[in-house]
Protein backbone atom coordinates (compact mmCIF):
# COMPACT_ATOMS: atom_id res chain seq x y z
CA UNK A 1 0.00 0.00 0.00
CA UNK A 2 1.36 3.53 -0.58
CA UNK A 3 1.79 5.85 1.59
CA UNK A 4 -1.04 7.81 2.82
CA UNK A 5 -1.49 11.11 5.29
CA UNK A 6 -4.86 12.18 6.75
CA UNK A 7 -4.96 15.12 8.96
CA UNK A 8 -7.87 15.05 11.67
CA UNK A 9 -8.75 18.57 12.85
CA UNK A 10 -9.57 18.07 16.54
CA UNK A 11 -10.23 21.69 17.24
CA UNK A 12 -7.70 24.25 16.50
CA UNK A 13 -5.19 20.92 17.05
CA UNK A 14 -4.37 19.11 13.59
CA UNK A 15 -3.53 15.16 14.51
CA UNK A 16 -2.23 12.88 11.59
CA UNK A 17 -2.76 9.38 10.85
CA UNK A 18 -0.47 7.78 8.73
CA UNK A 19 -1.34 4.32 6.64
CA UNK A 20 1.30 2.44 4.87
CA UNK A 21 1.52 -1.00 5.67
CA UNK A 22 0.75 -0.08 9.19
CA UNK A 23 -1.31 2.69 10.80
CA UNK A 24 -0.12 5.02 13.44
CA UNK A 25 -1.75 8.03 15.28
CA UNK A 26 0.12 11.17 15.78
CA UNK A 27 -1.15 13.48 18.76
CA UNK A 28 -4.47 12.53 20.74
CA UNK A 29 -6.09 16.29 20.99
CA UNK A 30 -8.06 17.81 23.73
CA UNK A 31 -9.57 16.10 26.25
CA UNK A 32 -13.09 14.12 25.41
CA UNK A 33 -12.68 14.17 21.26
CA UNK A 34 -13.59 10.22 21.03
CA UNK A 35 -16.24 10.97 19.00
CA UNK A 36 -13.97 13.30 16.27
CA UNK A 37 -11.56 10.36 16.05
CA UNK A 38 -14.47 7.87 15.57
CA UNK A 39 -15.73 10.21 13.01
CA UNK A 40 -12.40 10.41 11.37
CA UNK A 41 -11.44 6.79 11.19
CA UNK A 42 -15.04 6.16 9.71
CA UNK A 43 -14.25 8.84 7.18
CA UNK A 44 -10.98 7.61 5.74
CA UNK A 45 -11.75 3.53 6.45
CA UNK A 46 -9.28 3.05 9.25
CA UNK A 47 -10.62 0.33 11.57
CA UNK A 48 -10.18 1.43 15.42
CA UNK A 49 -7.75 -1.86 15.30
CA UNK A 50 -5.71 -1.43 12.98
CA UNK A 51 -4.03 1.44 14.69
CA UNK A 52 -0.95 0.35 16.48
CA UNK A 53 0.62 3.15 17.91
CA UNK A 54 -0.48 6.72 19.02
CA UNK A 55 2.92 8.99 18.77
CA UNK A 56 2.28 12.23 21.39
CA UNK A 57 4.75 14.68 20.31
CA UNK A 58 4.35 16.31 23.95
CA UNK A 59 2.62 16.74 26.80
CA UNK A 60 0.62 19.71 26.65
CA UNK A 61 -3.28 18.28 27.26
CA UNK A 62 -4.70 19.89 23.88
CA UNK A 63 -2.14 16.71 22.61
CA UNK A 64 -2.88 14.26 25.09
CA UNK A 65 -6.30 14.70 26.18
CA UNK A 66 -8.08 11.88 24.66
CA UNK A 67 -5.16 9.61 24.51
CA UNK A 68 -6.35 7.04 27.04
CA UNK A 69 -9.66 7.08 25.67
CA UNK A 70 -8.22 5.95 22.05
CA UNK A 71 -5.92 3.36 24.04
CA UNK A 72 -8.51 1.73 25.22
CA UNK A 73 -10.82 2.15 21.60
CA UNK A 74 -7.56 0.63 19.68
CA UNK A 75 -6.00 -0.94 21.78
CA UNK A 76 -2.96 1.08 20.15
CA UNK A 77 0.14 1.67 22.64
CA UNK A 78 1.20 5.12 23.45
CA UNK A 79 4.68 6.41 23.08
CA UNK A 80 6.25 9.72 24.43
CA UNK A 81 9.17 11.02 25.70
CA UNK A 82 10.23 10.92 29.05
CA UNK A 83 10.90 14.26 29.86
CA UNK A 84 6.96 14.65 29.30
CA UNK A 85 5.74 11.38 30.39
CA UNK A 86 4.52 12.57 34.01
CA UNK A 87 2.24 15.44 32.01
CA UNK A 88 0.36 12.90 30.32
CA UNK A 89 0.18 10.25 33.09
CA UNK A 90 -0.87 12.30 36.40
CA UNK A 91 -2.18 14.89 33.89
CA UNK A 92 -0.18 17.87 35.32
CA UNK A 93 -1.28 21.45 33.83
CA UNK A 94 1.55 22.69 31.17
CA UNK A 95 1.95 25.77 29.46
CA UNK A 96 4.88 26.71 27.67
CA UNK A 97 5.46 30.40 28.15
CA UNK A 98 5.17 32.74 24.75
CA UNK A 99 8.16 33.83 23.12
CA UNK A 100 6.67 36.59 21.18
CA UNK A 101 4.49 39.60 21.96
CA UNK A 102 1.27 37.83 20.53
CA UNK A 103 2.40 34.63 22.59
CA UNK A 104 2.60 36.75 26.30
CA UNK A 105 -0.50 38.46 25.27
CA UNK A 106 -2.01 35.21 24.34
CA UNK A 107 -0.53 32.93 27.48
CA UNK A 108 -2.10 35.76 29.62
CA UNK A 109 -5.52 35.08 27.86
CA UNK A 110 -5.11 31.39 27.44
CA UNK A 111 -3.69 29.91 30.34
CA UNK A 112 -6.65 30.14 32.91
CA UNK A 113 -8.73 28.03 30.11
CA UNK A 114 -6.46 25.46 30.21
CA UNK A 115 -6.15 25.20 33.77
CA UNK A 116 -9.43 25.78 35.16
CA UNK A 117 -11.97 25.17 32.51
CA UNK A 118 -10.88 22.80 30.34
CA UNK A 119 -11.76 19.28 31.26
CA UNK A 120 -8.80 17.53 33.07
CA UNK A 121 -7.43 14.64 31.30
CA UNK A 122 -7.80 11.08 33.26
CA UNK A 123 -3.98 9.84 33.89
CA UNK A 124 -2.80 6.69 31.24
CA UNK A 125 -0.57 5.08 30.72
CA UNK A 126 2.39 5.35 28.23
CA UNK A 127 4.09 2.08 26.68
CA UNK A 128 6.58 3.05 25.09
CA UNK A 129 9.24 5.90 26.78
CA UNK A 130 11.26 7.82 24.19
CA UNK A 131 15.03 9.23 24.60
CA UNK A 132 17.39 11.05 22.76
CA UNK A 133 17.96 8.17 20.71
CA UNK A 134 15.83 7.97 17.29
CA UNK A 135 12.86 5.20 17.65
CA UNK A 136 12.55 3.67 14.51
CA UNK A 137 9.05 2.68 13.05
CA UNK A 138 9.06 -0.01 10.84
CA UNK A 139 7.98 -2.82 13.63
CA UNK A 140 4.39 -0.25 12.84
CA UNK A 141 4.63 -0.64 9.42
CA UNK A 142 5.71 2.63 9.02
CA UNK A 143 8.82 3.67 7.23
CA UNK A 144 10.65 6.21 9.41
CA UNK A 145 11.41 7.27 13.24
CA UNK A 146 10.60 9.67 15.91
CA UNK A 147 13.21 12.13 16.63
CA UNK A 148 14.17 14.16 20.47
CA UNK A 149 13.71 17.57 19.28
CA UNK A 150 13.28 19.68 22.53
CA UNK A 151 12.49 23.55 22.75
CA UNK A 152 8.85 24.17 22.88
CA UNK A 153 8.92 21.67 25.70
CA UNK A 154 12.15 19.39 26.95
CA UNK A 155 10.20 16.58 25.97
CA UNK A 156 9.00 17.06 22.63
CA UNK A 157 9.71 14.69 19.64
CA UNK A 158 9.18 15.03 15.74
CA UNK A 159 7.65 11.73 13.51
CA UNK A 160 9.87 11.95 10.47
CA UNK A 161 9.55 9.76 7.05
CA UNK A 162 11.42 8.31 4.24
CA UNK A 163 9.13 10.16 2.50
CA UNK A 164 10.42 13.28 3.82
CA UNK A 165 7.37 14.44 5.63
CA UNK A 166 8.36 15.37 9.39
CA UNK A 167 5.19 15.61 11.53
CA UNK A 168 6.62 18.22 14.44
CA UNK A 169 4.09 19.00 17.21
CA UNK A 170 4.32 22.22 18.77
CA UNK A 171 7.88 23.14 17.50
CA UNK A 172 5.87 25.24 14.34
CA UNK A 173 2.80 27.22 14.27
CA UNK A 174 0.55 27.91 11.11
CA UNK A 175 -2.76 29.08 12.05
CA UNK A 176 -4.43 31.72 13.82
CA UNK A 177 -4.77 32.54 16.83
CA UNK A 178 -0.92 31.46 16.77
CA UNK A 179 0.17 32.66 13.80
CA UNK A 180 -0.68 33.99 10.04
CA UNK A 181 1.83 32.09 8.45
CA UNK A 182 3.74 28.70 9.28
CA UNK A 183 6.55 29.75 11.25
CA UNK A 184 8.47 29.57 14.81
CA UNK A 185 6.29 28.62 17.71
CA UNK A 186 4.59 31.90 19.54
CA UNK A 187 5.03 29.44 23.06
CA UNK A 188 7.84 27.77 23.98
CA UNK A 189 9.91 26.55 27.05
CA UNK A 190 13.12 27.08 25.15
CA UNK A 191 13.18 28.66 21.75
CA UNK A 192 16.94 28.81 21.01
CA UNK A 193 16.41 24.95 21.58
CA UNK A 194 13.59 25.04 18.96
CA UNK A 195 15.61 27.10 16.66
CA UNK A 196 18.79 24.09 17.12
CA UNK A 197 15.72 21.47 16.68
CA UNK A 198 15.06 23.11 13.38
CA UNK A 199 18.55 22.81 12.24
CA UNK A 200 18.87 19.17 13.28
CA UNK A 201 15.57 18.65 11.31
CA UNK A 202 17.02 20.20 8.40
CA UNK A 203 19.75 17.90 8.11
CA UNK A 204 17.53 14.91 7.22
CA UNK A 205 16.02 14.75 3.92
CA UNK A 206 12.69 16.66 4.76
CA UNK A 207 10.40 18.11 2.66
CA UNK A 208 6.73 19.22 4.22
CA UNK A 209 6.55 19.91 7.65
CA UNK A 210 3.52 19.06 9.28
CA UNK A 211 2.20 21.14 12.47
CA UNK A 212 0.49 20.37 15.48
CA UNK A 213 -1.47 23.59 14.51
CA UNK A 214 -2.64 24.57 11.13
CA UNK A 215 -1.68 23.58 7.85
CA UNK A 216 1.69 21.83 6.09
CA UNK A 217 3.80 24.14 4.54
CA UNK A 218 7.35 23.31 2.37
CA UNK A 219 10.83 22.86 4.56
CA UNK A 220 12.10 25.68 2.88
CA UNK A 221 10.14 28.14 5.34
CA UNK A 222 12.06 26.75 7.99
CA UNK A 223 15.34 27.64 6.15
CA UNK A 224 14.42 30.72 5.72
CA UNK A 225 13.34 31.40 8.97
CA UNK A 226 16.70 29.99 9.92
CA UNK A 227 18.71 31.99 7.83
CA UNK A 228 20.25 28.95 5.65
Amino acid sequence: MSLQIFPVKVGINTCYLIRHEGVILIDAGGPNKIKTFQRAFDKFSIRPDEIKLIVLTHGDVDHVGSAADLKELTGARIAIHKNDKDLFEKSLHNFPAGVTKWGKFMHVILNPVLKNVLPRISGGKADIILDENDYPLSDFGVQGKIIHTPGHTSGSISVLLDSGDAFVGCMAHNNFPFRLKPGLPIFADDIEGVKQSWKRLLKYDIKTIYPGHGNPFPAEVMRRELGE
